[in-house]
């Protein structure tokens, strides 16, 4: 890859930036007196083959301005660590300011990152950046020192905080297919999993009625090689219902399905309590697409002209920005898991009917949440 001006003056600071954390930098060799390249990586939520490209100055602009972002995020961190560490004798009434604000700075980069990285992105071959794009949102949540939940201790004295019991990690439950709509049939959208994790709006709220949820959803794109047309996987007399025996099938068993691209979501949530009911609204932030590789497809006896077509339509979704699956979600609202809200617990479900826009056609699907990690399962007194 031939260097360019801003490629340089992005490496340098890279390489800056990671001196600060890992002391001096051996330019001979391409690494740091303190830590190996590897560990480096993982502190990163790099790939060791995405780190070389970087400190060989081999990779794109745009990986630079991320790997940037990203080491400033570690920069915060660290000093959070330190800043924990020098106070350790400190209460930890007098602690809750200082790394309460360091928190959600932290954040908000992160979560920036995390957008930059998916916003945008063209269709491409199979990568190893989902892993890392997913690890980032798990970080901000889950890291010792930057929850930004709301604690049991800020509770109000009659406890009247409804959202409280519902912050934490939810999955999704199961799974949900839905033809949808191109200028050729055959395209299938395939839910397979689902990672949110949800937080009180204190900032925005007193009476703790709104939360919000940030969401990394796994997708994939299937090609039903008969093209046949989206009313064939609906039930008879229905416009917008998709069959049982359609959304239970696993498409991998059935040779004329074939699987054609990865799609990785970034999406946020908003959920309003009401008595008993939650109401969700929301939007797709970022979006990218990845083709499996052509070797994946095997002996499926398909062309390399059939695959390059499918991937041409793909490549238009992409560009477009799947601008008919990012407009706002349109859902029912779901019966809450328990009125005494003190009572909801793990395990627990949020079961959203939804409708999916897909060109002329509205398909019903439904979404639902399982808890999965609690982050506060005593009772509020």
């Amino acid at each position: 890859m031939a260097e360019s001006k801003d490629t340089t003056a992005l490496f340098k600071k890279f390489v800056s930036l990671l001196e600060t954390i890992y002391g001096h930098f051996n330019a001979s060799r391409n690494s740091f007196e303190s830590t190996s390249n590897s560990k480096i990586a993982r502190d990163l939520c790099y790939s060791d083959s995405q780190f070389s490209r970087l400190i060989n100055n081999t990779a794109s602009e745009g990986e630079f301005k991320r790997a940037v972002h990203n080491v400033e995020r570690l920069r915060v961190e660290r000093k959070i660590e330190a800043g924990a560490q020098e106070k350790t004798g400190a209460t930890v009434r007098s602690r809750y300011p200082y790394i309460i604000g360091l928190a959600f700075i932290v954040l908000g980069l992160i979560l920036g990152f995390v957008i930059e990285n998916l916003i945008n992105k063209p269709a491409q071959e199979n990568t190893e950046s989902a892993i890392s794009r997913y690890d980032m949102l798990k970080w901000s949540f889950e890291n010792k020192y930057i929850q930004p939940y709301v604690k049991l201790r800020e509770l109000p004295e009659d406890c009247n905080y409804p959202c409280y019991k519902y912050q934490g990690k939810w999955k999704l439950k199961k799974e949900y297919k839905i033809p949808f709509f191109r200028e050729r049939n055959g395209f299938h959208w395939v839910a397979k999993d689902a990672t949110m994790y949800a937080r009180c709006m204190d900032e925005r709220n007193e009476g703790g009625q709104l939360f919000e949820g940030y969401e990394y959803q796994l997708h994939e794109i299937w090609y039903d090689k008969r093209e046949f047309p989206i009313d064939s996987f609906l039930v008879a007399n229905s416009q917008n219902r998709v069959r049982d025996s359609y959304n239970n099938a696993n498409l991998a068993n059935d040779k004329n399905f074939v699987k054609v691209a990865s799609v990785h979501t970034f999406f946020r949530n908003e959920f309003t309590i009401d008595s008993s009911l939650v109401y969700r609204s929301g939007k797709v932030i970022g979006r990218d697409i990845e083709f499996l590789k052509d070797d994946a497809y095997g002996d499926l006896g398909l062309t390399q002209k059939f695959i390059q077509e499918v991937k041409d339509e793909i490549n238009l979704i992409a560009n477009n920005r799947l601008e008919d699956f990012s407009k706002p979600i349109a859902c029912q609202p779901a019966e809450v898991p328990d009125v005494d809200f003190n009572l909801i617990e793990q395990g627990d479900e949020l079961q959203f009917k939804c409708q999916f826009t897909t060109g002329r056609f509205l398909v019903d699907y439904e979404k639902s949440f399982v808890l999965d990690d609690q982050y506060i399962n005593n009772y509020c007194r």
